[in-house]
């Protein structure tokens, strides 16, 4: 008998739910009181049952209840007493509170917090650095308002744009916030909570020149684009000292008046050798240098790769459910399952590609496998598991 250390008495996908707690589930759940007409379907089911349509790739709550279906037998690896039907789980991704999956993602983002920096691959350029940007989801329906006018031939495509902040050093969002894809991105700024001498950047399509104003009032700084179409009044050119690039070609103060006050704001014309173009930086922030503000808005790629690695692991396009609260459940739990697989790529030593680590354990599921030995040495691990020792043969004969 192969007595390998690999096997595990529970597949993957139970390993990977000992990451949230069912009493945190409870506990969230009676906060927002999302179990109040549910006998057996509770929020820890739901939760599990989308956890596993993300990491499966389902398309549909049909195909979702026929992969389930064929689970039956092991229901209880993933702590369900009971098998969803499709008419169970459409009719709680519609009612039940997606309030509820956001606060169990900021439940598990604090309790994770400590696994999330990974300064090997993450340098900001100043400490305490927020990046800021959304990204639309796009709908064919009429559940969220869609940007521009209405097309003459077709249907215009409805959206949700999903607001996101994340730290810097984390790489995960801190806070998200859900808005039709027609609401404009400024209206974002004044949910976040930022802390004094912190920097946060973004692009041009927040401009909110009064709450620069106020954050310049608070010690909080911003760095962003200036739009093309600002008018603006220069005051004072600063002189460029030796250490500065050339490709800083101006450092200024220039004032900008904005519903009856006067704001005074620092612009940085900045020239890009790779896309042969000028950009023109402005900032809060008079004592770092103009190359440092390039710099940090620089590192503002950081939360498109995070988009990029969202959509592309998780694909959202496909919704179990055509209503608001259906989607947005949808979504919240995509971000959960995004941030499990980070904290599992952050604690094994092997330098996985988060791309294909999430393809291993999609397709081990419901494999019996020790989760961080097999992630560790794959090859190795397989090749103890499928081959029998060579001394224990089977004697039909002596």
């Amino acid at each position: 008998m192969n007595k390998s250390t690999n096997f595990s008495g529970t597949p993957l996908i139970k390993q990977i739910l000992k990451f949230i707690l069912p009493s945190d589930i409870s506990r969230t759940a009676e906060k927002y009181k999302s179990d109040r007409y549910y006998k057996k379907f509770k929020t820890y089911d739901h939760l599990v049952t989308m956890i596993y349509a993300t990491l499966s790739g389902v398309s549909s709550l049909r195909e979702l209840s026929t992969v389930m279906l064929a689970c039956e037998g092991r229901i209880s690896h993933l702590n369900l007493k009971h098998f969803p039907k499709r008419s169970t789980l459409s009719d709680a991704n519609k009612k039940r509170t997606s309030e509820v999956f956001g606060a169990i993602y900021s439940l598990l983002y604090k309790r994770y917090a400590s696994f999330l920096p990974d300064s090997s691959n993450l340098k900001p350029p100043v400490k305490n650095l927020k990046i800021v940007d959304s990204t639309t989801i796009t709908l064919f329906s009429d559940i969220l308002k869609g940007v521009g006018r209405n097309p003459i031939n077709g249907k215009k495509k409805g959206g949700i744009k999903m607001h996101t902040m994340i730290n810097a050093m984390e790489d995960v969002p801190c806070l998200i916030r859900f808005s039709s894809a027609a609401t404009h991105d400024h209206t974002f700024l004044k949910d976040l909570n930022l802390e004094k001498d912190s920097f946060v950047v973004f692009d041009k399509a927040y401009n909110d020149y009064l709450q620069y104003l106020q954050w310049s009032l608070e010690g909080i700084y911003f760095v962003t684009r200036q739009k093309d179409n600002a008018v603006y009044k220069s005051i004072k050119e600063f002189d460029l000292d030796d250490k500065t690039s050339d490709a800083v070609l101006k450092d200024e103060l220039i004032l900008i008046e904005k519903a009856g006050k006067s704001i005074e704001i620092r612009r940085v014309a900045y020239w890009d050798s790779e896309k042969e173009k000028v950009f023109e930086f402005i900032t809060n922030n008079k004592d770092i240098s103009p190359d440092k503000v390039a710099d940090i808005y620089k590192h503002r790629w950081q939360i498109e790769t995070m988009f990029k690695r969202l959509k592309q692991n998780f694909p959202l396009k496909y919704f179990l459910g055509d209503n608001q609260n259906a989607i947005d459940i949808q979504i919240w739990t995509a971000l959960i399952v995004q941030l499990i697989m980070l904290v599992i790529q952050r604690k094994i030593k092997r330098n996985w590609a988060y791309s294909n680590m999430v393809s291993v354990i999609r397709f081990h599921l419901m494999t019996y496998i020790d989760l961080f030995k097999f992630l560790e040495n794959p090859d190795k691990k397989w090749s103890e598991l499928t081959t029998k020792p060579p001394n224990i043969q089977l004697k039909l004969f002596d």
